[in-house]
């Protein structure tokens, strides 16, 4: 079973330590030059259906990000969309109003004919999750990846970075009713990823408001190291195999045991 999301005052997390947070690129390179370790448990991930899944990349990153994690689902079978929108700048990326980003989601619908998987990462996740929220009848599952999805935004070690970066103050009346839009319970199929080692985002404030279709699953890693992580991207492998209309929680089973968490 998923571990449940633990109920605490927002403003009571604080940001990750600085050992963390200045240790991130350095994690994230080892998981990138050991992902090919994982090629076992890669290999052993169910086949996909087909369906279209748009990956969404982390705060000031691009498409090419995302471009491991795309080729990955690809080989499976997925029909994998780059999110095309440059530079994930929040509100100068995807509009005021997310307009931009909705409009991708709608071409993509259009399209194919079929409902959209969405994968997002970090800041990705959390517009991925508020797509879910606006769109839900053009989404299939959202998988977040180390995303903020509660709390107040000055817990992350970059919310400074953010507000330079995206002209968007996160004191601003906006985005206070933005993040408790995220904290709601999902309308559509979702699984919050976090690491306890994250050094960008407090774990607590990566998790989702738990449903009958929500859950949180906690894997080893670092923060810019999840796109990269040979046990996340079997993750994200195996919530996409589920049929639409058909999902349950994770449950790692076999040589899974030894690669995830133990839950309660």
């Amino acid at each position: 079973m998923a571990t449940a999301a633990p109920a605490m005052d927002p403003s009571a997390v604080s940001r990750p330590s600085r050992l963390l947070a200045f240790s991130e690129l350095h994690r994230a390179m080892f998981e990138m030059a050991a992902l090919p370790l994982s090629s076992p448990l890669l290999y052993s991930a169910p086949r996909g259906d087909g369906h279209p899944v748009m990956v969404l990349p982390g705060f000031m990153a691009s498409g090419r990000s995302t471009r491991i994690m795309r080729r990955y689902l690809d080989r499976l079978g997925y029909d994998t969309y780059c999110w095309d929108l440059g530079r994930n700048l929040g509100p100068r990326a995807i509009g005021a109003d997310g307009e931009h980003l909705i409009e991708k989601l709608h071409r993509i619908h259009d399209d194919t004919g079929q409902k959209v998987s969405l994968v997002g990462w970090s800041l990705g996740g959390s517009m991925s999750r508020q797509l879910s929220e606006r769109v839900p009848d053009k989404i299939r599952q959202v998988v977040t990846l180390g995303s903020p999805l509660r709390g107040r935004a000055q817990s992350t070690t970059v919310w400074r970075v953010y507000e330079a970066a995206t002209g968007e103050r996160v004191s601003s009346d906006k985005v206070r009713e933005q993040m408790a839009e995220l904290a709601a319970a999902p309308k559509v199929p979702t699984t919050a990823v976090y690491t306890k080692a994250d050094g960008v985002v407090p774990w607590q404030n990566c998790q989702v408001t738990e449903s009958h279709h929500s859950e949180n699953v906690e894997v080893y890693g670092s923060h810019c190291g999840l796109g990269v992580n040979g046990t996340v991207l079997y993750l994200v492998a195996n919530r996409l195999a589920q049929a639409e209309g058909e999902w349950a929680p994770f449950e790692a089973s076999g040589i899974q045991s030894a690669i995830f968490p133990s839950r309660n």
